[in-house]
């Protein structure tokens, strides 16, 4: 085999080489490239074709305070606040005493005196009544505002989130989201060698 032949084939093969080595290269670019579009490197978009809102009933119990008017009876000699009759009637009892030990004489002068003093009792009773607003009355009616706190239920209807779904390499796949997304959603890729 002479010298020049064997020149051309190492050329031929060096420059099958190169070729071959470039080729691969521009491969792994294209490759590495497809993949580096992606965010982060292992994420994709996804088209989003469906969304449900998840719904479900709860009770929510309001406080409501409601007020009325209610009327109330006082019965005679029954008054709120009322000052007590008992020094009315001692002191009528006093004075009734006193003047009836002023009539009669000896054991009527005894009598005189038990006497005025059970009537002096009971005029300053009467008269302590007058003072307070009691005798004499049938009975009072006031107004009393009464309060309470009520509980109203209703039911109402919540969105817990979200069940999409969403096609990516023209496979369909169903996610429940916390909130409604866009047209389109972001999905891990998860590649892995074929074996």
């Amino acid at each position: 085999m002479s010298s020049s032949l064997a020149k051309k084939m190492m050329v031929g093969l060096m420059v099958t080489t190169f070729t071959v080595a470039s080729a691969g290269a521009v491969a792994g670019e294209r490759y590495d490239d497809r993949y580096d579009d992606r965010d982060d490197g292992g994420y994709d978009y996804a088209r989003v074709v469906d969304v449900e809102p998840l719904v479900s009933r709860v009770r929510v119990s309001t406080p409501q305070r409601e007020c009325w008017d209610e009327t109330r009876a006082h019965n005679r000699g029954y008054r709120e606040g009322a000052r007590s009759n008992v020094g009315g009637t001692v002191l009528g009892a006093v004075i009734g005493a006193a003047i009836g030990n002023q009539i009669g004489s000896g054991r009527g002068r005894r009598a005189a005196t038990v006497g005025g003093a059970v009537v002096g009792a009971a005029i300053g009773h009467r008269q302590a009544d007058q003072r307070n607003g009691q005798y004499g009355s049938s009975g009072r009616e006031t107004t009393v505002q009464r309060c309470e706190t009520r509980y109203h239920d209703e039911w109402q209807e919540r969105v817990d989130g979200y069940r999409v779904t969403y096609v990516y390499n023209g496979r369909r796949q169903v996610t429940e989201m916390p909130n409604r997304p866009g047209d389109r959603i972001r999905v891990r890729v998860d590649v892995s060698p074929a074996e």
